[in-house]
């Protein structure tokens, strides 16, 4: 089951559930989703009538995390608990879409890979490396968090 079927399953058990929170924030995944869908229809894209796949969809639900993260820090700073609380609980249920994150341990391990299998010596690399990383980990890592760190070992 693709994420695109497991979100619509996920959205159908909500309403019968009668989970507000819940099936307002899978409506506004769905709704990104077609947003997407409707662009690449527009570009048309490869595959525009199937509309986007998996690893466009985690790209989605990451930036969407992104997002809220952003948004919760300004309500705490501004005070408002209570917006900052509602956008924390969103995280929640879009991160049940996303794969595990790795941490530390495993991050420098996927860079290493990483940089191995592309062969990068050099910061001309970076390039082929984040490509990489991309490929194989779209939604396991904060790539703002990475660039950095790919930077400073191919340094």
């Amino acid at each position: 089951m693709g994420l695109r079927e497991k979100i619509g399953e996920e959205l159908k058990t909500a309403m019968r559930e009668k989970d507000a929170k819940r099936l307002s924030t899978l409506r506004l995944i769905n709704a990104a989703i077609k947003d997407r869908d409707i662009a690449k229809r527009g570009e048309g894209g490869d595959g525009a009538d199937s509309g986007v796949g998996d690893t466009e969809i985690l790209q989605i639900l990451g930036k969407m995390v992104k997002q809220r993260q952003e948004s919760a820090r300004a309500y705490e700073e501004g005070g408002r608990l209570e917006l900052a609380e509602q956008e924390l609980s969103e995280i929640k249920i879009i991160e049940d879409f996303l794969p595990r994150q790795l941490d530390e341990g495993e991050t420098d391990a996927a860079i290493d890979a990483a940089i191995s299998s592309t062969g990068a010596d050099s910061i001309r690399d970076m390039g082929k490396v984040m490509g990489e990383l991309k490929s194989r980990y779209t939604g396991q890592l904060d790539f703002g968090k990475v660039g950095p760190r790919v930077k400073s070992r191919l340094a």
